[in-house]
């Protein structure tokens, strides 16, 4: 039997089945502005957040559906067993957070930041999260299928067991970050920023086309047969 269309992503969220919201509006934002408080075991439809800075909240078994974050410090935040789905981020800060058993799905977020963040067990699936920052995070257990992250910042990162299934790479930075180990060969890394010498895709999976377009970029030219 053919499989039509593409494999849905695993996730690794462990929350609660037909969660309820069991927390208002009003009592988050009262839990935001508490140092080091809890939220835990609700969902949450619609939610319309902006201007708003967590004091190192502890997020667990939460779910957001179709919520909306502008200009959202979450940075120092902890989120173990979240799903996101189809929401919306904008000038969103995250860093220095430790996202654990974490899904986004369907969810805008251009230019998030992650900077200095630790994420195990994130997985993202038909996202855009072009221009997000992952400066010296440290990425372990990620899987990301049909995800935006053209000019993405992974500068420094830390990254192991990292899947990636036809995502946009294109003038990704990924300055002294191994990408040993990645299968890249289903992804678009048009322009994607290394060191001159490539050391950084040493060990990746390309496939022939990409490997083409590597190999111009050390200034190599592949001539073309010539048929008379």
């Amino acid at each position: 039997m053919s499989r039509l269309g593409p494999a849905k992503t695993r996730g690794f969220a462990q929350v609660t089945p037909n969660l309820g919201e069991n927390l208002s509006r009003e009592d988050l934002l009262a839990r935001l502005t508490e140092p080091d408080a809890r939220v835990f075991g609700s969902a949450f439809s619609g939610l319309e957040l902006s201007e708003v800075a967590a004091c190192g909240t502890a997020f667990e078994n939460a779910v957001f559906r179709g919520c909306s974050f502008e200009s959202v410090s979450l940075a120092n935040c902890t989120f173990s067993d979240v799903l996101f789905s189809g929401c919306r981020f904008v000038r969103c800060d995250l860093g220095r957070s430790w996202l654990n058993r974490c899904d986004f799905r369907s969810c805008s977020a251009p230019g998030i930041s992650f900077l200095k963040g630790r994420l195990t067990g994130v997985s993202l699936e038909d996202c855009q999260f072009a221009y997000c920052d992952l400066a010296e995070a440290s990425v372990s257990r990620l899987r990301a299928s049909s995800t935006g992250l053209a000019e993405a910042n992974l500068h420094q990162a830390r990254l192991s067991h990292v899947e990636l299934d036809r995502c946009d790479l294109t003038r990704a930075t990924v300055f002294r970050t191994s990408l040993d180990g990645m299968d890249l060969s289903t992804c678009d890394i048009s322009g994607i920023r290394v060191s001159s010498d490539l050391h950084e895709l040493r060990g990746a999976v390309v496939s022939p086309e990409q490997a083409a377009q590597l190999i111009g970029l050390l200034g190599i030219k592949i001539k073309e047969d010539e048929w008379l």
